[in-house]
């Protein structure tokens, strides 16, 4: 993948902010050799340059950056779609997109809400569309985030059809600091999706709902047989013995992976999300969902095998559904040169990586109570909400900002959801299963209302342990299935508590939702407003 620099070098050796143009175009892409070539989606400064994914944004730490999104998509979309989801549809067609950067700290109205959408040349907008440059600030801490479509009922497909890519933001004193592998040849990022392909190489989206009566096309969860590594099938990469960082992206619509290396190689995970951890955390397997992302060192001459397969067994849907088989359960081969490296490896994994304020539950000054629901026959869902409303209903989360809350997260589905809050940065402090699960479903059912239901009674459970691994600030946390999940949401800077360079409160506003796309479609997202 290309990669765009996102500041400019003055004299002085300083990054100065920096301006990019980024669209959005329709190409052929070649995910395999004895495959045809693909029609997809695909980001890129100019449709010669466009690929799957994007090219890698690296931005500078506190230097701001502008992006302007162009879209030069067709006027028809390359996959199926639903019109009976809540969906942006355009009065004279084309496809409508909106870029958001997960992750990152940044003015509303660079948000890239669902409801900001955009055609070919702006021909059509959303109703919440205000401007065509937006405005990246970097002031969070170095760390990795993806950016990515976002359009109202659409971002499933969008994101599909291939509108993702890599966005990293570094720190060049931490990075001398720490000495961890550096430069593009062992320090990258592997974005792993997941696809179907029909024999003459397009794009396979089952066109069938599972409630065809009521969606025709909308399934709740997108599952592909081939794992695809930036932008290649299965593919290998050829590394030397010594130590390479991997920044691993879970760009799936639905797909959790659980990674583990073959011929006795292990991890060293040393950031979650857009955050380092504290120390190094050595591990045999990551799990990730939909949108996480394993900052990741291997050392690859602690082996005296000449190969190692990156590995996955997380069954699907995730936790409880189908076991992996000999297709997806393989994500790609490292191939291990025979010698020493040459020039000789002068990385290290310090012992010590980086400390952030840790959460002040003590000063939260709201407890709020977020309960993810299915609708529809056992088994086949309709719908999804988050507290029982729609997307369109009134907002009811309106955190103060420069505030800290407590979010407690109850999940009543089978499913894990992977919970992202734009803007928030968050971490889970208790996950504890409920009791009396039917009894507590069956209350809410007609009360919708998690305190008048006496969560607390039901709330008694076991205790799961959180990862080390994913002890930090993130922006994505799972919400377990039958569990509540209990997180810290800090709605200003972590490093310091400071308060937002920007109108935080203007519109359009924020949201929170569910990252398995499918369910974020329909419609398990909710909006979020932040108030002075």
């Amino acid at each position: 993948m290309p990669t765009l620099y996102g500041y400019s070098t003055s004299s002085s050796g300083r990054p100065t902010p920096g301006s990019l143009t980024i669209g959005m175009y329709q190409i052929k892409w070649k995910f395999h050799r004895d495959l045809p070539a693909t029609t997809v989606f695909a980001f890129g400064t100019s449709a010669a340059t466009a690929t799957f994914p994007g090219p890698t944004i690296e931005a500078a730490q506190g230097v701001p950056l502008v992006v302007t999104w162009e879209n030069h998509l067709p006027q028809s979309h390359i996959l199926p779609w639903d019109p009976t989801i809540p969906t942006a549809i355009p009065k004279n067609g084309g496809v409508p997109t909106v870029v958001h950067l997960h992750g990152s700290i940044h003015p509303p109205q660079s948000d890239g809400s669902a409801l900001a959408w955009f055609t070919a040349n702006f021909a059509e907008t959303g109703p919440k569309w205000t401007q065509p440059t937006y405005t990246y600030p970097n002031i969070q801490h170095a760390g990795n985030l993806w950016y990515h479509d976002h359009a109202l009922g659409l971002t499933r497909v969008n994101l599909l059809a291939g509108l993702i890519g890599a966005y990293i933001i570094r720190d060049t004193a931490l990075d001398a600091k720490l000495r961890l592998p550096l430069g593009p040849q062992f320090d990258m990022p592997l974005v792993v999706v997941d696809r179907s392909f029909n024999v003459d190489g397009s794009l396979y989206m089952n066109s069938t709902g599972n409630n065809p009566s009521i969606h025709p096309q909308w399934q709740p969860e997108y599952f592909g047989d081939a794992i695809i590594v930036n932008g290649k099938a299965w593919p290998y990469l050829q590394v030397k013995r010594r130590k390479y960082r991997f920044r691993i992206i879970n760009a799936s619509n639905a797909r959790y992976f659980r990674f583990a290396l073959t011929n006795g190689l292990s991890f060293i995970q040393v950031g979650s999300d857009s955050s380092y951890l504290p120390t190094p955390v050595p591990t045999q397997t990551i799990l990730l969902s939909p949108s996480e992302i394993a900052d990741v060192v291997i050392d690859f001459s602690t082996t005296t095998a000449n190969e190692s397969i990156l590995t996955n067994d997380a069954p699907y849907p995730f936790p409880s559904g189908n076991l992996v088989d000999s297709l997806n359960g393989k994500v790609m081969r490292f191939i291990i040169a025979p010698g020493a490296p040459d020039p000789p490896d002068d990385s290290q994994v310090p012992p010590t990586l980086k400390s952030y304020p840790t959460p002040m539950t003590y000063k939260a000054v709201t407890t709020r109570y977020i309960v993810l629901y299915e609708y529809g026959p056992s088994g086949n869902p309709t719908h999804l909400y988050i507290n029982g409303k729609r997307f369109e209903d009134p907002v009811t989360e309106t955190p103060k900002s420069g505030t800290t809350e407590i979010w407690n997260v109850i999940n009543l589905t089978n499913d894990n959801h992977p919970l992202h809050i734009h803007l928030g940065t968050f971490q889970a402090t208790k996950v504890q299963q409920l009791v009396n699960i039917n009894t507590f479903t069956a209350c809410m059912a007609s009360l919708n209302d998690a305190v008048s239901c006496n969560v607390s009674s039901y709330a008694t459970g076991s205790l799961f342990s959180i990862p080390p691994y994913e002890k930090t600030w993130k922006n994505t946390v799972k919400i377990e299935p039958g569990c509540q999940t209990t997180i810290v949401v800090q709605f200003n800077v972590v490093d310091d508590h400071g308060a937002y360079p920007f109108d935080a409160t203007a519109e359009p506003g924020y949201v929170y939702h569910c990252h398995i796309l499918d369910h974020e479609d329909n419609a398990m997202i909710r909006p979020l407003k932040i108030i002075a």
